[in-house]
């Protein structure tokens, strides 16, 4: 069976590229909020977890009513996988996790950006000297023995 191929790059060498991909790609967000009809199983099931992580994922914004129908119609699929795995099932399973951008990967491939609220702090990395340098250290809190990060 052929594969996919590498994946695309989010970034490309020549800037015109990168804004052009970054156009033509649709960005969620990752708010935690739930999305999609509740799924008829026992609360507490490895298919309930896992059709709630669905209505949770960020991607889930993007779908459409065919596409919880098909969360739905494999959610009994996972729970038999998870009551006895084979690799039938799981192959099935990955199959249909992967056109809904279950990954990374999957997401690259299909173009969806996911964007945090709250992004990390950035340090610059361009410093005018040596003095600055010392003063975003100095500005860090200090570590006690027992917080030492090794």
């Amino acid at each position: 069976m052929a594969g996919h191929g590498p994946l695309p790059k989010e970034h490309r060498q020549r800037e015109r590229d990168t804004r052009r991909r970054e156009r033509d790609s649709s960005t969620v967000y990752d708010d935690g909020e739930v999305r999609g009809p509740a799924l008829d199983v026992p609360v507490g099931t490895a298919a309930a977890a896992w059709y709630e992580r669905w209505r949770r994922a960020p991607q889930a914004a993007l779908f459409l009513d065919t596409d919880w129908s098909r969360l739905q119609l494999l959610a009994p699929l996972v729970d038999a996988y998870f009551q006895r795995p084979t690799a039938g099932a799981l192959g099935e399973i990955r199959l249909n996790e992967e056109r809904l951008g279950a990954t990374y990967a999957d997401r690259l491939r299909t173009r969806i950006r996911v964007a945090h609220d709250d992004p990390a702090p950035v340090t610059p990395l361009h410093l005018a000297g040596r003095a600055e340098a010392l003063a975003l250290l100095a500005q860090r809190p200090a570590l006690d023995e027992d917080e030492a990060p090794f």
